[in-house]
Parts: structure tokens; sequence; C-alpha cells
């Protein structure tokens, strides 16, 4: 049982690694919209999907007598609520694994869309459908998040329904070893924002945003980037934000309750009538760290969460972006961002979704520090000196960011240069 702080500081210790051990996991979702009417994809079709992917090994995933997800190898395929599927992909030693990991998977689904005259936009938000128009799954969690997630987040649906995210979890060595590490990836969610946007079309205009993904994450309920985040915060400081924070639902057998009148230590007191006083499990524990929507979060591991979703050619430089930083070079950048002030940061990343490389933090634009970000993971990259099959190491997996950066164009802008010559919602959808 979960009945004070120290077992939740202890749940965190339980994730520290040696450095030998550092893994590397990929959490990426895509938009499936049918071909033929421009249509984000039902429940049903992505049942035929799934049964279609069966034919690789993959099996399926049920609650109750739903089919919610797939398996295969470690690997998890879920069901987001507008029907958006996600990779989960396995813990793996390096950014060519993850790389590999990820387009295997990707040859795998374009088959199935093929079959089955559907196509992948890969987004950080829809940039066809209306929020009314988005169908929904039988998930149970959902039908709590829709009803309960928009009273304190204006745009807690849009969130939900309407955004992809890739994610990237990585490992931690020490508590001191995540204070750095999770100081580093609050203090640049702005310049990830920057360099990964690629959400400005919405509902076939362009939203005059660059990442309207991260403008809606910051108006979600449970989300955003709080200012604590940004100071030196430890385990035991951590477990007092998650206790203070309120409970969106409580997993118990087949049921979800909703608990979103209560505080995590409320349950940890056993104040909670509806489960008749019971106080919280690891499961439990987990499943509340599950639905905290910040930037980045920890569980066992710190997940990093500020990238818009994007298509093949910049699928594996997040990973190899933050790799590089975290695993490869991380006193270097925790000294340069502990120079920056939480007050220029905040600011940063509130108009980061709109100006993008133009916003401004400590005297410089986001550009100037996103060249610089890109140069430190290179070094560490080249620090850590892991070669692929064919010769190459992880730096390869930079040619995006660095493309980006010479022609100071990011996905956002080939987005709205692609759709604006001639408004063709096919240009909109994966090549």
């Amino acid at each position: 049982m979960i009945t004070n702080i120290e077992h939740i500081v202890n749940y965190f210790k339980s994730g520290i690694k040696d450095y030998n051990e550092f893994k590397i996991g990929i959490e990426h979702e895509k938009f499936i919209f049918n071909k033929a009417t421009n249509k984000r994809v039902d429940y049903n079709t992505i049942l035929k999907m799934f049964e279609t992917l069966y034919e690789f090994g993959w099996k399926p995933l049920f609650e109750n007598k739903n089919i919610v997800g797939l398996k295969k190898n470690g690997k998890n395929i879920t069901l987001e609520p507008g029907n958006q599927i996600e990779l989960s992909g396995e813990k793996l030693n390096n950014i060519h694994e993850a790389c590999s990991e990820s387009q295997n998977y990707l040859f795998e689904l374009n088959q199935v869309l093929q079959k089955l005259n559907l196509k992948i936009v890969s987004a950080g938000f829809d940039p066809i459908s209306k929020l009314s128009d988005v169908p929904n799954n039988p998930k149970l969690r959902y039908k709590i998040m829709t009803k309960d997630m928009p009273k304190n987040g204006k745009l807690s649906l849009d969130m939900m329904y309407r955004t992809c995210g890739t994610q990237i979890n990585l490992d931690y060595k020490s508590e001191e070893d995540f204070i750095k590490k999770f100081k580093i990836v609050n203090s640049i969610v702005p310049i990830s924002i920057a360099l990964f946007a690629n959400s400005s079309i919405v509902e076939k205009k362009n939203s005059k945003f660059l990442s309207y993904r991260s403008k809606v994450w910051q108006y979600t309920s449970r989300g955003g980037l709080p200012k604590v985040f940004l100071e030196n915060i430890n385990f035991e400081k951590y477990a007092y934000f998650i206790m203070s924070s309120s409970i969106l639902f409580i997993q118990k057998g087949n049921e979800h309750i909703s608990g979103n009148k209560y505080l995590f230590s409320d349950f940890m007191n056993g104040k909670i009538t509806e489960l008749k006083n019971q106080k919280p499990t690891k499961k439990d524990l987990a499943t509340h760290l599950s639905t905290i929507f910040t930037e980045n979060r920890l569980k066992k591991y710190i997940e990093l969460r500020s990238m818009d979703a994007c298509g093949w050619d910049c699928l594996c430089a997040g990973p190899a972006f933050n790799t590089g930083i975290l695993y490869g070079n991380l006193d270097k950048t925790y000294e340069l961002v502990s120079k920056w002030d939480k007050d220029k940061i905040i600011n940063a990343y509130i108009e980061a979704p709109k100006k993008g490389f133009n916003t401004q933090l400590m005297g410089k634009d986001l550009f100037y520090w996103a060249s610089l970000l890109i140069n430190i993971a290179k070094e560490g990259l080249e620090n850590r000196d892991i070669t692929s099959k064919s010769g190459y190491n992880e730096t390869n997996y930079l040619k995006h960011l660095e493309t980006i950066i010479n022609n100071k164009t990011t996905n956002a802008d080939h987005m709205i240069n692609r759709f604006s010559k001639n408004e063709d919602l096919k240009d909109l959808y994966d090549k």
C-alpha cells in the first residue's frame, strides 16, 4: 500500500539504473484517415486494421470484451480517445535500435493501410477534422476523461481527440542525476516546441500557430509547465506535487471510478468513501502518475512529451536530440540551463507555439538556443560512439534537425507551404 510520502519516493528510487543499463523508449502517435472521405477512422475500422495486423504477429489486448490495443515482443499499440494509434516501443539500447523498431512498425502499418484504403497524417494536431466530427471508442477511462477534463482546461477535449505527439522515455542513475535531467528537459521545453513544431493547419486553415498542439496542451487540465519543475526538484518534491494533484480516475477490476473531487493524498489517507476507504496500491500510484499531463513527468523513468508527431524523416531526430543531451552531455547542458531565469523560460514557453524560433529567451532567440543544443547533442552522441551495422554513429539521426537549422524552416513551415499552394487535402497525408 502507498500510505506515506516515503513509499512514493521509494517507488521513484526503484527506477534507478546503472549507466550501462540505460535504455531508450519511444512512443509515437498517428492519425488515421479514410483516403476516400478524408475522415478519421471509426472504431470498427480500427478493429479491421487490428485484425489485419495479426498477420504480422500482433495479438489483441482486451478491456472487458472490447479490443483496445495490440501487443508483440514487448511492444504495444494502444488506442487514444479519437482512435489515434500509438506505438509504445520496447526499452532499447540505442537510437539505431529505436529507429529500426519504428521503421519496422511503420512498414507493417502501411501494408495494412494500403489494403484498407487508409492513410496516415503525421502531424501534432488534426489538420482536417472538427472536434464534433471525431469518432470515439469504448475504452472506459476515456468516458470519465471526456466528462471531467474540460472542467479545468478549456481545450482538454482537443488534446484528447485532436492531438498526436512523440514521447521519449529515458533513465536516471541516481536522484542527483534525475534532478539535473528533469531541470534540463523542463528548461528546454520552449526550444523543443519550436524545433519539433508540426501542427500549423487546423480545420483546413492556417492556424497562425506553428505548434497548435502545444497551445492546446497549455490549456489542458493537469497539463502545462509548472514553475516548480524549473527548480532542482527531487523525488520528495515531485512526490508532494503528485500527492496534491487531483485524481482523474481510479481503476478497480473492470471499473473506472471518477476521482476528480479527491487529491491523491486523500486516497493515501483512506478518505475515498466510494472505495470503502481503501488505500492505493502501487498500481494505483502508477495510474495516477500516468494521468499527470505536464510537458514532462516522472514515473520510474523520465517522460519527455513536448514534441509534435512528425513523419519518418524526423521520427528518429527527437530521440537522438534528447539522448545526446541527457545520456551524452548532461553536465554541459545543466550548466547552460542553470543560468536561465525561470520566469523567462515560462514566457518563452507561452510564446513558442506561435512565434517558434522568433521567441526570445535570455536575450537570444530560440533559433540560437536550438542551434547550440543540437551541437551539444551531437557532441554527446559522439561521446557515446555507438555505431550501426552500416558503420555510422547516432549523430546521423540529427541531420533532419541540422537541415531545419540550416534552412530556418520547420516541419510546420513545410506543412503550411504544401497546403497553401492549392489547399489539396492530399498534401497533408504522409507520402
